[in-house]
């Protein structure tokens, strides 16, 4: 007997809508090849659209909605030049992750074989690694404020959190995945000039350390390691980070992949207490919403992760294999990618080759 799972659907805005479809047509595919389980999914239309009529990114009882769903599938949110990004930020995006309590923020950074990276002589087997970054708290806790608005005094105050509960939950995370992998953990930090959160994020790293002897330790500062990540990406397995930190550094590992179009992330409750939530980081991208030519995979790939969050390796993988194998083929891509290809295609066409398995 499958196991059948309840799935919030949110495409949100711009190329979301249409990299949506092609994520739900591939789980709908492998769903059919495994048997092993199936999805209930229910769409709802929250976003740009819905603040322009109701003055709100989505209602009132949203999170009381979502809550009841084993998982929320997201596309894409934002509408700029419309709505201001600090409101579609704190209307929408972090009020999910923190009433959810997504405090892993997981995205992994693979280059697929038959992409070419941006960075010369870098092939697949040089670009594979993980960035785990806190999710809740650190630099976006929101704590701050404004006063003497518009006027020459004017005062603008952004407080960064760091408890140790959260910090040491999110180590002991990033721990225990690189046990899983390559038995290797770096710490971006920044403790020479932020004399307080920083040295504290180290000391917290410090004291776990023990408690994991058959893993490898490194700390670096920020910038050093955001250029190692040009130069050097082959000698990282997992990096841990905090909000802003790790939000950068993924953002620079998607670009060494290929294209965003490529990149997935999860937010993740990993006690499953709450929803956690898949999505593509390309955001809404909207220079080329309403072209067909927004490409999918990274919206396919967060459905491989959220199968696999779910307990469905066997399915996860299957979508994983669809992706690589129309990515070596070279003949279905993208023009992000250097193809010609509509959206809809490269979603047939990875359907295609997990029908094939």
């Amino acid at each position: 007997m499958s196991d059948t799972f309840r799935i919030a659907v949110l495409p949100g805005d711009g190329i979301g809508k249409e990299v949506m479809p092609e994520g739900l047509k591939v789980l709908q595919a492998v769903e059919r090849v495994t048997g092993s389980f199936h999805l209930e999914t229910d769409e709802f239309l929250w976003g740009s659209d819905y603040y322009i009529q109701h003055g709100r990114m989505m209602p009132p009882d949203a999170l009381k909605i979502l809550a009841d769903y084993d998982a929320i599938y997201f596309g894409a949110i934002g509408l700029p030049g419309v709505i201001p990004d600090h409101i579609t930020l704190w209307e929408f995006v972090l009020p999910i992750r923190q009433s959810f309590d997504q405090y892993i923020n997981y995205r992994p950074s693979k280059l697929l074989p038959g992409i070419h990276s941006p960075l010369r002589g870098k092939g697949a087997q040089d670009i594979d690694f993980v960035v785990i970054r806190e999710n809740t708290e650190g630099e976006y806790s929101g704590a701050g404020g404004r006063t003497h608005l518009h006027t020459g005094q004017e005062v603008a105050i952004q407080t960064s959190i760091f408890t140790r509960f959260a910090v040491e939950r999110v180590m002991r995370y990033a721990f225990e995945l690189a046990r899983k992998r390559r038995q290797k953990l770096t710490s971006a930090t920044k403790s020479n000039a932020c004399q307080y959160s920083m040295v504290f994020w180290d000391e917290v790293f410090e004291a776990l350390k023990p408690d994991y002897p058959d893993v490898r330790t490194e700390k670096w500062h920020i910038d050093a390691l955001a250029a190692r990540l040009v130069t050097c990406p082959e000698t990282l397995d997992v990096v841990v980070a905090s909000n802003l930190f790790g939000d950068i550094l993924s953002d620079l590992g998607g670009a060494i992949q290929g294209s965003l179009g490529l990149v997935a992330s999860a937010n993740l409750n990993p006690e499953r207490q709450y929803p956690s939530l898949f999505e593509p980081v390309h955001g809404s991208a909207p220079d080329i919403m309403g072209k067909g030519i927004a490409n999918p995979i990274a919206m396919i790939w967060a459905g491989a992760m959220l199968l696999d969050f779910l307990g469905q390796a066997e399915a996860a993988s299957l979508v994983m294999r669809g992706i690589e194998a129309t990515v070596v083929q070279g003949e279905t891509l993208t023009p992000d990618l250097g193809g010609s290809a509509k959206t809809s295609q490269v979603g047939r066409a990875i359907c295609e080759q997990i029908e094939r398995s």
